[in-house]
Parts: C-alpha cells; sequence; structure tokens
C-alpha cells in the first residue's frame, strides 16, 4: 500500500512537470509556410539541386574563357638502356644516365565560333648527362601560336552555349516550382493537424454527450422507463465514444509529429493551428493561365532543352561520318648549352598537319546511327506533342477545380452554420437518444473544402509561377540563395 501511494505521489508530481515542459504556440498557415520554404528537407534539397545546376552553368561559362595552364614534368631521372642502329645495319645498346626538366606555360581559348582551339604556348627544356664528362642543353620555345580546328566534325562548343542557358533557366524555373511545392506539402500537413484537432474535439462532444445520456438513462431505468437492453445500448455508445476519443487523440498525436518533422520543429513544442481564411483572390481563366504556364513553367524550358539535344544528337552522328583535322603551330625557338644563351639567335619553328579519316567501308553503320539519331529525335517531338496536350488538359482541370472549389467553400460555410444551429436546438432530442451522430461533424467538411482551395491555388501558382493576387511574378534572387 505504501508502495502505491508513493508511485501516486510521484505520478502527481512528475506528469505536470512534463506537460509543462511541452511549450504550446498557435501557429498560422502564413508561418507553417515560410518555416516549411526555410527549414524543410525538401526545401535544402530543392536548394542543393539549384546549386548544382548553377556549378554546371558556371562549368559551362568557364569554358569560354582564357584558360591559363602550368605543365612540366619535374624532373625526369632516366637510367636505363636504348636500342640503336648503326651504319652498317647492325644494332647496339647504348646506356643513358640523364635528368631532364621541361615546363610549358600556355593561354588557351576555346573558339566557339568554330569548335577551335587556340593556344599561346611558351616553353623550356633542360636535360644533363649524368656521370664523368656530362654535357648540359636548354631548349626554348619563348613563344608559340597554336591552332587545333576540325573542319567537320560538330562543334560541341556552339551546341552547348545554345542547350546549357537553357538547362540553367530550366532549373531556376525549376526551383521556384519546388519552393511552391514544398507550400503544398506544409498546406497538406497542416491541414490535417487541423481536422485531427477538430476530429478530437468532436470525439470529446460526443464522449460528454454519451456519459451524460447514460447518467440519464439510468435514472430513468431505476423509474422503469426504460429496458434495460435500451440501457445497455447507451451504455455501448459510451464506450463507443470513448474508443473514438482514444483513436482521435492518437491521430492527432501523429498528425502533430508530421507537422513538426516537416516544419523542423522541436519535439517539445505543441502546435496550435489556427483556421486561415480564404484566399480573396479573382476567378481563373484558363487562357490566361495556361499562357503563363508556357511563359514561365520549367516545363517550357525542358521542352526547349529536348529539341536542341535530340538537335545535337543528329549533328554529332553526321560529323562522325567523316573527320578532317588541321593543326597549325608557329613560333621560335632556340637551343644552347646556357641558359641566358637559349633565348638569342632564335630560330622560326613552324608547323602544319592536316590529319583525315574517311570511312570507305563501314557496312553503313555511320549512317545508320545518323538515321537512328533522326528516329529518336523523331520519337522525342513526338512525345513532347503528347505532354504538351496532357499539360494544357491539367491546366484545364486544375482552373476548373479551383473555380469550383470557390463555390463548395461558401456552400461548405453555410452548411456548417445550419449544422450548428441544428445542434444548439436538438440538444433535448440528444438526450433522448435521437440525435444523429454525423451532425457534429458538419464543420470539418467546412475545413476539407478550405484545403482544397488553398492547395489548388498554390498548384496554380507552381504551375505558372505567378501570383494572381497581386499580378506579379514568383522571383528569386538566385545569387543569394547560391551563397547560402
Amino acid at each position: 500500500m505504501k508502495k502505491k501511494n508513493i508511485l501516486f505521489a510521484l505520478a502527481a508530481v512528475c506528469l505536470p512537470l512534463a506537460l509543462s515542459a511541452q511549450k504550446e504556440r498557435e501557429i498560422t498557415l502564413n508561418e507553417a509556410i515560410a518555416m516549411a520554404r526555410a527549414q524543410s528537407v525538401d526545401a535544402a534539397v530543392a536548394l542543393n539541386e539549384l546549386k548544382t545546376a548553377y556549378w554546371a552553368f558556371r562549368t559551362f561559362r568557364a569554358d569560354l574563357l582564357p584558360e591559363v595552364n602550368l605543365t612540366g614534368t619535374l624532373p625526369n631521372y632516366n637510367k636505363s638502356y636504348s636500342s640503336y642502329q648503326n651504319s652498317d645495319g647492325s644494332y647496339g645498346f647504348v646506356r643513358n644516365n640523364t635528368l631532364g626538366l621541361t615546363g610549358d606555360l600556355s593561354i588557351d581559348q576555346n573558339i566557339w565560333l568554330t569548335g577551335g582551339k587556340l593556344s599561346l604556348t611558351s616553353s623550356l627544356d633542360y636535360i644533363k648527362q649524368l656521370g664523368a664528362g656530362g654535357n648540359r642543353h636548354f631548349m626554348s620555345v619563348p613563344v608559340t601560336l597554336k591552332l587545333i580546328q576540325p573542319i567537320f566534325g560538330v562543334n560541341n562548343i556552339k551546341w552547348n552555349r545554345r542547350i546549357e542557358p537553357v538547362r540553367y533557366a530550366e532549373a531556376k524555373a525549376a526551383f521556384i516550382t519546388a519552393t511552391e511545392e514544398v507550400t503544398m506539402r506544409a498546406i497538406t500537413y497542416y491541414f490535417n493537424l487541423l481536422l485531427a484537432k477538430e476530429n478530437l474535439g468532436t470525439a470529446k462532444q460526443n464522449q460528454t454527450n454519451a456519459d451524460h445520456l447514460y447518467e440519464v438513462a439510468l435514472a430513468k431505468r431505476k423509474m422503469g422507463q426504460i429496458s434495460e437492453n435500451e440501457l445497455l445500448q447507451l451504455k455501448l455508445s459510451a464506450l463507443n465514444a470513448k474508443a473514438a476519443l482514444t483513436e482521435a487523440e492518437s491521430d492527432l498525436n501523429a498528425k502533430m509529429f508530421q507537422l513538426r518533422a516537416f516544419l523542423g520543429v522541436g519535439e517539445d513544442e505543441v502546435l496550435n493551428p489556427v483556421l486561415p481564411e480564404a484566399v480573396d483572390g479573382p476567378r481563373m481563366e484558363y487562357n490566361q493561365v495556361l499562357n503563363k504556364a508556357l511563359e514561365r513553367n520549367s516545363f517550357a524550358q525542358n521542352i526547349r532543352r529536348r529539341q536542341l539535344e535530340a538537335d545535337y544528337e543528329v549533328a554529332t552522328a553526321r560529323g562522325n561520318l567523316r573527320s578532317v583535322d588541321l593543326f597549325a603551330s608557329v613560333g621560335y625557338t632556340g637551343e644552347n648549352r646556357n641558359f641566358p644563351a637559349v633565348y638569342r639567335n632564335l630560330q622560326d619553328n613552324q608547323i602544319v598537319q592536316v590529319g583525315v579519316k574517311i570511312p570507305i567501308l563501314d557496312w553503313g553503320k555511320r549512317r545508320g546511327k545518323v538515321r537512328v539519331a533522326k528516329s529518336n529525335r523523331d520519337v522525342v517531338l513526338s512525345k513532347i506533342r503528347q505532354e504538351q496536350i496532357n499539360f494544357n488538359q491539367d491546366i484545364f482541370l486544375l482552373v476548373e477545380h479551383f473555380n469550383n472549389q470557390a463555390q463548395q467553400l461558401d456552400i461548405a460555410k453555410e452548411a456548417d452554420a445550419i449544422a450548428q444551429q441544428r445542434y444548439k436546438t436538438s440538444i433535448e432530442t440528444f438526450l433522448i437518444g435521437k440525435i444523429n451522430t454525423l451532425d457534429l461533424n458538419d464543420a470539418q467538411n467546412h475545413i476539407s473544402e478550405l484545403y482544397y482551395y488553398w492547395y489548388y491555388y498554390y498548384q496554380i501558382r507552381s504551375l505558372t509561377l505567378w501570383d494572381f493576387r497581386t499580378n506579379t511574378e514568383l522571383e528569386a534572387d538566385f545569387d543569394e540563395i547560391i551563397r547560402q
């Protein structure tokens, strides 16, 4: 008995402390949206995808700028035997024991107009024979201008200049869309918690009413006004109401955990969502919404990029039908045993090479690859046409749902008011067991309709990247975002 008393005393002390450790706070829908955009995992994923696209675009732009490179071998030690041919045609071996140093400094520039590469190079070579009587030599190439130019091959740089800006524009639009999708998930979790809270309130009211009805029934049974079977039925109703309350409490905790986890809120906070109002926005027009979506959505950029990539594959296959490359080098060179003298009495140095690779007999392999690339392009274009049809259809249905939802919300508001009035005037009927329990759940319909209204509204925003309330475009400071 003493042990039980001690346990009850500890529970009486610890339970209030545990409850007080949790901080309850009201949270509005706008606050939940702002927290989701700043703290949720989905927002972090969208940010990292944007950064990946940004640095890929920066890498492409760097390919268009001059590049300074230093290459060298420091040192090159060689102690080995090498074969050589004598004047009589016989072969022998000679022992090498040398130390060499080489270094090249170059400025390289890709030529996007032609797909070639221009380099300005300066190099210095040093070799010393080790051992007794070993000599040393320097060779310098103070300045050399080199050109490497494909003649018929595909110009990869030119195609990248067309594709990569479209790819980055697609990534930026996709980031804003992903931000709006984070908002849509926040709205879903927020209203789930709001509905769970409303369900719990309804379950508590149902249990209170059921318990009260059972107490009244007990008194009536003693007076012989109701049968034992009716009393047991009311007791069963009270037990069912208690079970429903337990289930509603569990569902509320689950929805609370889900929203807190998504918003990055600590488990010591109890979120109390506030019922939001409907958006005071205009009626959506299909053509206006479609035009904004085709103009700003990443889908439009995605179509353009895929068309360019399909054309690029065809151009690459055609370029591989034959290969002609030009290599030209013009400069000066010097050679001497002393380092200062290697830069005097320079001699001219010119190299011109034209490499040709033209298939004589390949059994139609290269032309077959061209036809495959063309067929793949036709497949891509057919898919794009179907996707455009589906996209337009989805926009049309979404606009219809949103406009219809505005009317459904007004109906739900009126139905909620009627249900509340009916409940107030039906208390006496409830006490004798004739009220319909569904009358207590009409307020939940209003919350559900309000959820769909907000969800459709932000879904339209995510597709159009346009705020129809303020009639402004959804923008982002991407430079600032990348620095985060």
